[in-house]
């Protein structure tokens, strides 16, 4: 049979009518006061916020225990929210405010205007999809800046927002909880919903802290995890001293349960940071996952947190590390060229353990506010002997700040981590191989 123009013409309408409806299917979320407690809303239903920190691992994040994935772009947008939707997860969109200190003048009414024209088109792009939970304004805008008119910009985003996407909420995310910030953004930017902390060491007073500087709205843990490496003692030398992953496990269950989950009157959830690895001083730091892939001692516990129930299979942990019985919060120095021991203390319930020992330079290209850092390359041939979890390695050569890491795996690819810094002062060329006692007696140190 022959269809008419006309015919055709209606047929497909009605094709692209039925795709499009079935994909313009917006779940509506909003924030609710019930019963003296702000409570997140999605579909008519209370929906508490377990998320994570980052766009990848997804699957591993349903298996944790988690709901949802924070972006801070609509870099990939399109691709994140449909593997979030097919998962049964939610986004919470990050929409990049340019930062002062990455050069933006927000005295510049044109480019103010170019990035809410871009904004507007990206919402509205999005704004439909079924996976999406709330819009994020920014990620800390208020990172050493000193222009507050970035609220006023702020503010004009999230009106947009309201006014293009009614089923949707909009947030902010700040660096830490500063009262200052808090008034700017319920004086000038009223159109924000929800309140987002970046927040580390400093997690277990945001709830008392957020009541004293008067926000009155919801709020989220937009970030947590480990210390910060600006919250932690550092070396002699400055070198910013890591937890093991058995000491971050312990702090993240310890935050989650009881600095995050406890506030049921304002805080409607939380992000772990960060759901994947990253160079942020050493390679370790933040990670719940390894450059690898591999599953860390911290994301046991933090699934734990979330399901109430350990993992069928639990990675080693890692207790401690000693370089000549030196812990890593004595300054170790170490001569160059010498031959040195170090003993890991490491147990694992059922597996058998596979060890491996790296020395790196301490990083000289740190960043702040989470910037992209380039990673110093591993040091070849000075890890000379190792026997589980005993290892003898040779000081490199030239002086300066190291540090010995050690990664302990157990058969189906979990892991746990820790590393010691280390100073390696110079030697004289004549001089011969010694021991830690004979360095002693030299009495070699660096100048504090």
């Amino acid at each position: 049979m022959k269809l008419s123009y006309v015919t055709k013409y209606i047929f497909i309408s009605i094709i692209y009518f039925f795709f499009s409806s079935a994909y313009a299917q917006a779940i509506k979320v909003e924030v609710k006061k019930v019963d003296d407690q702000w409570v997140l809303m999605r579909g008519g239903e209370p929906y508490y916020i377990n998320g994570a920190g980052g766009e990848g691992f997804m699957e591993e994040l349903v298996e944790a225990g988690g709901n949802s994935v924070r972006t801070w772009s609509v870099d990939d947008a399109q691709e994140v929210l449909d593997k979030a939707q097919e998962l049964g997860l939610t986004v919470m969109m990050g929409l990049w405010v340019q930062h002062e200190r990455h050069g933006y003048d927000y005295d510049n009414e044109k480019a103010n205007q170019g990035q809410l024209e871009y904004f507007t088109k990206m919402v509205k792009k999005f704004k439909d999809h079924p996976a999406l939970l709330m819009w994020s304004i920014g990620n800390e805008v208020d990172l050493f800046y000193s222009n507050t008119k970035v609220w006023d910009v702020v503010q004009d985003i999230a009106a947009m927002i309201h006014e293009v996407d009614p089923n949707h909420p909009t947030n902010t995310v700040t660096a830490g909880l500063d009262p200052k910030e808090v008034k700017l953004i319920m004086d000038r930017a009223p159109d924000i919903d929800i309140y987002g902390i970046n927040t580390y060491g400093e997690v277990s007073i945001i709830r008392e802290n957020i009541r004293a500087a008067g926000w009155d709205k919801p709020y989220i843990i937009s970030e947590w995890g480990p210390n910060g490496h600006w919250e932690v003692s550092k070396t002699k030398w400055s070198a910013p001293i890591e937890q093991t992953s058995h000491e971050k496990a312990l702090s993240y269950y310890d935050r989650y349960n009881h600095h995050i989950l406890t506030d049921k009157e304002m805080c409607i959830g939380s992000y772990v940071f960060l759901w994947g690895q990253k160079q942020e001083t050493t390679a370790t730091w933040y990670g719940l996952f390894t450059n690898k892939g591999q599953k860390t001692e911290v994301l046991d516990y933090v699934s734990k947190s979330w399901t109430g129930k350990w993992p069928t299979n639990r990675a080693p942990s890692l207790d401690s590390i000693f370089i000549e019985g030196q812990t890593k919060h004595q300054n170790v120095k170490l001569l160059a060229d010498n031959i040195y021991e170090a003993i890991v203390y490491a147990s694992d319930d059922n597996d058998k353990m596979k060890y491996t020992y790296q020395i790196y330079p301490e990083s000289m290209n740190t960043k702040s506010g989470g910037d992209l850092e380039k990673a110093p390359p591993a040091m070849t041939g000075l890890i000379k002997n190792k026997k589980d979890n005993v290892v003898k390695f040779r000081a490199p050569f030239e002086e300066g700040p190291y540090r010995l890491f050690v990664y302990v795996e157990d058969d189906v690819e979990k892991i746990a981590y820790a590393n010691v810094p280390f100073f390696v002062l110079p030697r004289d060329k004549n001089m011969k191989q010694s021991r830690p006692l004979q360095l002693k007696k030299r009495n070699l140190k660096i100048v504090d």
